[in-house]
């Protein structure tokens, strides 16, 4: 399984960015698939979580109503859309799949290589 996630950047507080998660190896029905981020010096946190084959979703209260999870099925790709964004956001953002799929990074047997996000106040 490989997961490459991109689509980070800089951008100014309240600016918009959207994150790519392409998956491949094998068939995710099943999966969950979730965005983790983690900020310097802080531990890697859940962010997002969607479910592959009827796309219930889950946020973290920190991003909840700005941040929305996403999948596209044809393409094996899920997506962060994460507008009005804040400094605080600023972190290495890491895509995820597992069947558990829980908020927790231990939920989740496969990981991307993270896609940097840098908001300027």
């Amino acid at each position: 399984v490989q997961l490459q996630a991109s689509g980070g950047g800089l951008v100014q507080a309240g600016g918009s960015l959207r994150l790519s998660c392409e998956a491949s190896g094998r068939t995710f029905s099943g999966y969950i698939m979730g965005w983790f981020r983690q900020a310097p010096g802080n531990e890697r946190v859940f962010v997002a979580r969607i479910t592959w084959r009827y796309a219930i979703t889950n946020y973290a209260d920190a991003v909840k109503g700005r941040f929305t999870i996403s999948r596209d099925t044809a393409k094996n790709t899920v997506y962060l859309q994460m507008n009005s964004l804040k400094p605080e956001d600023t972190a290495v953002y890491y895509c995820a799949a597992g069947t558990i799929g829980g908020v927790r990074g231990q939920d989740y047997a496969y990981w991307g290589q993270g896609t940097l996000v840098t908001v300027s106040s």
